[in-house]
């Protein structure tokens, strides 16, 4: 799949194996003290901690077991200490580690749902972000899709492409809100664009079908949000044998274009309403066409790309950081964007990313013309 999902998660490899471990390690750092110890400081009460520690990490044999383990070191320690309390102590061993074994039941269970979920999700996600070709006609395509929330799958952010008799066509956008109100909106504008991108000979059609498809979702499914429920969307058409783009600017972050060794942000001559609003503030829509020649490159992004903010609050610099990037291919410039983003923010990412990459190759290969 060219548009990758992108997800943090808190332990990995060596960190993660040392996790699994630690009730053992903590099993044997207190029998070490109980043993080595004078009797009054009575470390041994604190072996309860273990079973109860590896319920949250372990099956539930494993924790049985490690509890009869403990059972064994307080017996041991009977044997040595006369007067230890150990009828208690045994008894809070017994009582806590079959506690931990039933919360080690319920957790897998849960665990075992989780992953059933997931995998629904990532159904999901393949059919709304669906894999994208990584190239149509002369244009290298890419994608990238990533999360801001911890182990998500989707989100209000889409983006399509398609290879049409009208040309190349792609569609980015952001639905306002999160949730599945937010996915189910998403879900109803890209469904439009894989029929309307097909039809419609002019882009103001295509934006016209879209803003009639996201109405009557919104009609449909109505909630609180009912007047707040919008999308942002940008459209752009590469006609069949290149040398211009058109782009229909719903309300969108302005893309960049890499245009003979320049950064141009390509702001709407007339601004377009977003979706779902044009009844009111009116349904004019502009398109611009803009030069497109090999050895360009073109940039369409979200809003959690150009409003990622550093530890200050700063945005992320998009243009500064676009012109300081060379002529990569797709995947690589949205991989070290990826990277740059995490890094710039601190790995705290409050939105949805979503980000398409094109590139035109010339004759000569990699060179920009001069």
């Amino acid at each position: 799949m060219s548009g990758r999902l992108r997800r943090r998660g808190p332990l990995y490899g060596g960190q993660w194996d040392l996790a699994l471990l630690s009730p053992v390690i903590l099993t044997v750092l207190i029998s070490c003290l109980a043993f080595s110890t004078p009797r009054e400081i009575a470390f041994s009460r604190l072996l309860p901690a273990a079973p109860a520690l590896a319920a949250a990490m372990w099956p539930v044999l494993p924790t049985i077991l490690l509890g009869t383990f403990c059972l064994l070191v307080m017996i041991g320690l009977s044997f040595a200490y006369a007067d230890l309390g150990t009828p208690y102590t045994a008894a809070a061993i017994v009582a806590v580690t079959l506690a931990a074994a039933y919360a080690s039941h319920v957790r897998l269970q849960r665990e075992e749902i989780l992953v059933q979920v997931r995998l629904v999700a990532d159904a999901a996600q393949k059919v709304l972000l669906r894999p994208l070709p990584r190239r149509i006609g002369d244009v290298e395509i890419e994608s990238l899709y990533l999360a801001a929330q911890e182990h998500a799958r989707i989100g209000g952010d889409f983006f399509e492409a398609a290879g049409t008799p009208h040309g190349i066509r792609l569609l980015i956008g952001d639905v306002r809100g999160k949730g599945l109100s937010a996915v189910g909106a998403a879900s109803a504008v890209i469904s439009c664009f894989r029929e309307a991108a097909y039809d419609e000979p002019d882009l103001r059609g295509i934006v016209h079908r879209l803003e009639t498809s996201i109405a009557r979702h919104s009609a449909a499914f109505p909630g609180q949000d009912l007047p707040e429920r919008f999308a942002t969307a940008l459209i752009v058409e590469i006609p069949h044998g290149g040398g211009q783009i058109r782009l229909l600017n719903c309300g969108h972050p302005p893309p960049l274009l890499a245009h003979r060794g320049k950064i141009h942000v390509l702001e709407p001559t007339i601004a377009s309403p977003p979706l779902n609003l044009a009844a009111l503030i009116g349904d004019y829509y502009c398109v611009d066409t803009i030069a497109f020649v090999p050895g360009d490159q073109l940039l369409l992004y979200t809003d959690g790309v150009s409003e990622a903010r550093d530890r200050t609050g700063e945005f992320f610099p998009l243009p500064d950081w676009m012109g300081r990037q060379g002529l990569e291919a797709p995947r690589e410039l949205l991989d070290r964007l990826h990277r740059d983003l995490v890094r710039y923010s601190g790995g705290r990412l409050d939105d949805d990313i979503a980000a398409l990459a094109l590139r035109w190759p010339n004759s000569r290969g990699q060179e920009r013309p001069s």
